[in-house]
């Protein structure tokens, strides 16, 4: 049998529902491919893919944990935390990813609006054309737009130039509590982890701050190898886990063929003094 930790688990990526660029079928079939054999779709504040997610797995012979990816404000920074292995009709949860999505069409035009003010115009209805749910519309959508239209040659730059902290296109966005979006997903009969930890710039005092108040909230993964993290980053969070005694994830934090870093399924192994995260979620794996 193999050992767990030797699971080519892909538990954070993004389809169309999201900020994704294929479809759910198509994310499932790629990861397939790939050699996935444990695979969570995990779109923003959003449970609308979960369903053909879990169809897709289940025709690509492979295991299924429900997932989500919740946008949560703490030290004035936006950070994610998935959620794993949850009751997907739980009514809380439900109602708390809606008031998370709220406030995107909003932020969405103060975004064109800015990007209007250096001469980039109509971009909220360019960006439009990229969504598959206006509820949803995010900095991506913005981004592939602005490539396609000819302002950026690719969509790093321009994050880089327009969409980043004190950019013209860049509008915050107070996103859910980190305590509310860890109890709905705990509420909710799944578990909740900090996703890309290494991403966040934050000072040593406020990643402390993060972890600690995570646990103490319930939280009880963080992810560690993912495509947003370098090797070293691998190592650092690897004994963060251990200091926390979190369970460790990865995920490819896949959204497009184009545009992703890591594809699906191609991460290294947890080493093997971590506990996967997966092991938390054994009664729940479909």
């Amino acid at each position: 049998m193999k050992a767990a930790n030797l699971i080519n688990a892909d538990l954070h990526c993004h389809s169309v529902v999201s900020d994704g660029t294929l479809t759910p079928e198509a994310v499932a079939e790629r990861a397939a491919k790939n050699g996935v054999e444990l695979w969570a779709l995990t779109d923003h504040d959003e449970l609308g893919g979960i369903a053909r997610a879990r169809a897709a797995a289940k025709a690509n012979g492979m295991k299924y944990l429900t997932g989500v990816e919740i946008s949560v404000t703490f030290a004035d920074k936006t950070v994610h935390i998935v959620g794993l292995g949850f009751d997907e009709t739980n009514p809380e949860l439900i109602a708390g990813l809606a008031s998370v999505r709220g406030g995107r069409l909003e932020r969405a035009h103060e975004m064109s609006d800015g990007l209007a003010k250096v001469g980039i115009k109509g971009a909220f209805d360019g960006a439009l054309k990229y969504v598959g749910n206006p509820d949803l519309i995010s900095r991506s959508h913005f981004a592939r737009h602005l490539v396609s239209s000819g302002v950026c040659p690719d969509t790093n730059s321009v994050f880089r130039k327009y969409l980043t902290e004190g950019k013209p296109g860049f509008v915050p966005h107070r996103w859910a509590k980190l305590k509310d979006a860890v109890t709905w997903i705990v509420e909710a009969g799944g578990e909740a982890v900090i996703a890309h930890p290494g991403r966040y710039g934050f000072s040593s005092n406020e990643e402390y701050a993060l972890f600690t108040d995570f646990k103490n909230f319930g939280g009880r993964g963080v992810e560690v190898v993912t495509g947003s993290h370098s090797e070293a980053e691998y190592v650092i969070y690897a004994d963060m886990a251990k200091e926390f005694k979190l369970a460790a994830s990865k995920g490819s934090d896949f959204h497009s063929p184009d545009e992703s870093r890591i594809d699906l399924g191609t991460l290294p192994d947890l080493v093997g003094s971590l506990q996967p995260v997966w092991e938390l979620l054994e009664d729940r794996i479909e």
